[in-house]
């Protein structure tokens, strides 16, 4: 494979639900060794993605490829090189944790024990556990620690944390983090938990109905856009492309924008209205997604 070449590449896909319209002429890239979180709300097509992107769904139009091989017609060889989760499933739950193993390692030619249990002693599980009797959150976990032992290249997560605790989550988000910086990993994942995103990623993707809202670096969203505050007279403000979901909230006024604050006072005060105590507030990546694509 060319270095250069995005280990997952998606050019144009239009996918409909019956009549209804789920993505049009949607494209993006995600190079070698990068973690991308895929944020959206409920209904915006996150998990449909991810099947789009394994051939489990074709699209309307529009063509996937991973590592430069098309969605429907991969590979035995890049089938391999690609861990898939999908929300948290194990099956074989008459197995125990070294039981399991122990059957999945028959399968993948490249697998690595040490990483499977490597996790299993951090969340101390015992081997002889029986998945049965586990805990959501354990399934979970033991779920993970088989994709970790495949050794593939491309990790896709869909809702990663589903049923983890605070403490398992941060657990494994720091092992995740360490293990895809060791063996130069790939990582393309889903949460509803957004803090563990922030503490994870490199690059956010945040999908609207329809469409790529956003595709940038997470440091870079962390450092640029803002909430904004401020007084004003005004009844109502039209739309503003430097300006994201601007709504009174009480007795102030709050906008969002990646500009300054002298561009957003200007962009305000384009139909006249007077601008007071106008304020910047620094946010997390759970504030910046909600004021990217609004509260409700």
């Amino acid at each position: 494979m060319n270095p250069d070449m995005p280990v997952i590449e998606c050019r144009n896909i239009t996918h409909y639900y019956g009549n209804r319209l789920i993505y049009e002429n949607l494209s993006f890239e995600v190079q070698p060794g990068k973690i991308l979180g895929l944020l959206g709300k409920n209904g915006t097509g996150k998990t449909t993605v991810i099947n789009i992107l394994n051939g489990y769904l074709k699209p309307r139009s529009g063509v996937c490829r991973l590592f430069g091989e098309e969605m429907d017609r991969l590979s035995p060889a890049t089938k391999g090189r690609v861990g898939l989760l999908l929300e948290g499933h194990v099956q074989h739950a008459y197995f125990n944790v070294r039981q399991i193993e122990r059957y999945y390692s028959r399968f993948f030619p490249r697998w690595n024990a040490g990483a499977y249990f490597g996790l299993i002693d951090r969340l101390k599980i015992a081997p002889s556990q029986k998945i049965s009797t586990m805990s959501c959150g354990q399934r979970s976990q033991v779920a993970l620690g088989l994709l970790f032992a495949q050794d593939p290249d491309l990790l896709i997560l869909d809702d990663f944390s589903m049923g983890l605790d605070p403490g398992y989550r941060r657990l494994f988000v720091e092992y995740l983090r360490e293990y895809a910086a060791e063996g130069g990993k790939t990582v393309f994942l889903t949460s509803h938990i957004i803090q563990d995103m922030e503490r994870l990623i490199d690059d956010c993707m945040i999908l609207d109905y329809g469409r790529i809202l956003l595709h940038e670096p997470t440091s870079r969203i962390l450092d640029r856009f803002g909430r904004f505050t401020f007084a004003s007279n005004a009844e109502d403000f039209p739309a503003n492309p430097v300006l994201w979901n601007t709504a009174r909230v009480g007795s102030r006024w709050e906008t969002y924008s990646f500009a300054s604050p002298e561009e957003v006072r200007e962009a305000l005060a384009a139909n006249g209205a007077e601008i007071l105590a106008l304020n910047r507030e620094t946010l997390s990546l759970e504030d910046a997604f909600i004021g990217l694509t609004g509260k409700y």
